[in-house]
Order: structure tokens, then C-alpha cells, then sequence
């Protein structure tokens, strides 16, 4: 019988659309089925996909209903279940914040000493509280936590927060981010050889789509007398390709860039004497 690797995924919404463009950029070939039926099987590689409420996908990974699972950190910590991080993934950052009424006076967390806070996350809250000796009223809701203040149900909220557009528009203000989160691959602390050796094959494939959507491939053109110091300005992955070009006295470069550093090394080369720089995306990069 062959082995077929389970993995448990957020069935709609934007970390869903995130995942499953990650496992296509891998090469892998499925139907999204999410749209009705809650798997789906890979034509072209050993998986097959669950599509699951993302609250439950920490608790199937344990239960080995499915081998891993792509959750939010967020979630993962607050269904507290016994499964480990095997690769932060890189999209979906977000944070999960306390906020209070636009306006009101904050000086640190002791402010929530004996006040009521509205959440979703009442285990991450409950811990931070704890650990800053802050007792406070814990009120679990489900979903529009936002308005919770301005209905009477609480003092302030602990909510998750990408832009804070929606705290703004709530009358809210956001004053202590106690948890950072974005998607990770989970899985449990441990699986037999033939799955592992999928998950290796699997792990292999991530890594170089995320290594390429982080660099970028430059070409340029540059003057021999400014070559040593353009190299200079190029880490690369060991050292720039350096070729001839037929107007004589120049050079084309070529090497790799750090997106977080394009914009940076983009003006350096500039004004170093580079012309005719060009930039490529990089689909798969293995190094």
C-alpha cells in the first residue's frame, strides 16, 4: 500500500488561499475541492488535503487524522495541543493585541488590573496576564469582539491585528501587542520513515520557493574600471558571474539580492557607474 501524506488545511479565507498557492508553487497538482467536497488528492505527489475549520487543525494533527497542518501561531498556542512547529512559513503575519476605547489613558498593562477584557484567545490572553500579574475578567467570545466595548460587555478587547484599520473604524485604539503570529507548518513530534520522508521531500520543495520569493536576480552592465568595487556591492550566494561584453571596456554582472535589500543596493549601484539594470524573479532557487 502506498503512503499517502494527510494534510490539514484552513478550508476558506485568506490563510487558506495563502497555503494553497505555496503548495502549487511546490509543484504539486490537486482540485481545490473546498468549494464543496473537504478533500482533495494530489495527482502528481504523495498527499492529499483536508480541508478543516482552523480551530480543529492543531487537535486532527494530534490525533494523527491528519499528518500536518498549516495554522496561524495564534491558533496553534491557544488550542494548546501536543504538536511542534516544523517551518514558519512566512505569509499571514499578524499580531494579537489588547485595545481599549479610543481616547482612554493607558500606562501599561497594570491598567487592566480587575477590568473586563472581550477575546477569542482567552488561553494566549490568560498566560500574559499571568505572567504580568495582572487579574482581569476574561470574557470568550466567538466572533465581533471589536464591539464588545461599546455594547457594555467588556472594558476592552484582545483581538488579532494586521493593519488596525478595523479597531479605528470600531472606536478603538490598540495599546500592547502581547503575541506575534504568522502560518506554520505543524506536525507532530514524530512520524514513521515513509511519511518523514515525504515531509523531507515536501521541506525541500518550500525551501526554495520561499528562498526565491525572497531574492531577486540582477543583471547589470558595468565599466571593468568599476567592477571591483560594483562586486563589492553584491553579496550574492558566493561571488557575482562576471562575462565580457563585445563593446569593449564592459562587463555584464550578474548575482542574487536579498528583496529586504534591493532597494538599498539598487541606488549603491547607481552611483557606482551600473547601467542597464535589469531585475528577475526567481521561481525556484535550491542552495
Amino acid at each position: 500500500m502506498n503512503t499517502i501524506l494527510r494534510v490539514a488545511i484552513q478550508k476558506k479565507g485568506r490563510l487558506s488561499d495563502d497555503s494553497i498557492a505555496l503548495f502549487k508553487e511546490c509543484g504539486i497538482k490537486f482540485s481545490d475541492a473546498r468549494k464543496g467536497r473537504l478533500k482533495a488528492e494530489a495527482t502528481n505527489f504523495p498527499m492529499e488535503f483536508l480541508f478543516l475549520r482552523d480551530d480543529d487543525i492543531p487537535g486532527y494533527v494530534e490525533d494523527g487524522v491528519a499528518d500536518l497542518g498549516i495554522v496561524g501561531e495564534n491558533e496553534m498556542a491557544e488550542q494548546n495541543k501536543d504538536v511542534s512547529v516544523i517551518r514558519k512559513l512566512g505569509f499571514s503575519k499578524c499580531r494579537l493585541s489588547l485595545a481599549l476605547p479610543r481616547g482612554t489613558e493607558y500606562n501599561g498593562v497594570k491598567d487592566f488590573e480587575g477590568k473586563s477584557i472581550a477575546t477569542s484567545y482567552p488561553h494566549i490572553l490568560g498566560t500574559y496576564l499571568k505572567e504580568n500579574g495582572v487579574t482581569a475578567e476574561i470574557q470568550e467570545i466567538s466572533g465581533s469582539v471589536e464591539i464588545a466595548p461599546s455594547i457594555g460587555l467588556a472594558d476592552g478587547i484582545c483581538d488579532l491585528v494586521s493593519s488596525g484599520s478595523t479597531l479605528l473604524m470600531n472606536g478603538l485604539q490598540e495599546v500592547e501587542s502581547i503575541f506575534k503570529s504568522e502560518a506554520v507548518l505543524i506536525g507532530p513530534q514524530k512520524l514513521d520513515d515513509a511519511k518523514q520522508a515525504i515531509v523531507d521531500q515536501l521541506l525541500f520543495r518550500m525551501k526554495a520557493v520561499t528562498t526565491a520569493n525572497n531574492n531577486k536576480y540582477i543583471l547589470l552592465n558595468a565599466p571593468n574600471e568599476k567592477l571591483d568595487e560594483i562586486i563589492g556591492l553584491l553579496p550574492g550566494m558566493r561571488s557575482p558571474t562576471v562575462l565580457p561584453l563585445a563593446q569593449e571596456g564592459w562587463s555584464s554582472v550578474h548575482s542574487v539580492i536579498q528583496e529586504d535589500d534591493f532597494w538599498v543596493v539598487i541606488d549603491k549601484l547607481g552611483a557606482a557607474g551600473a547601467e542597464g539594470i535589469l531585475v528577475v524573479p526567481i521561481e525556484k532557487m535550491i542552495v
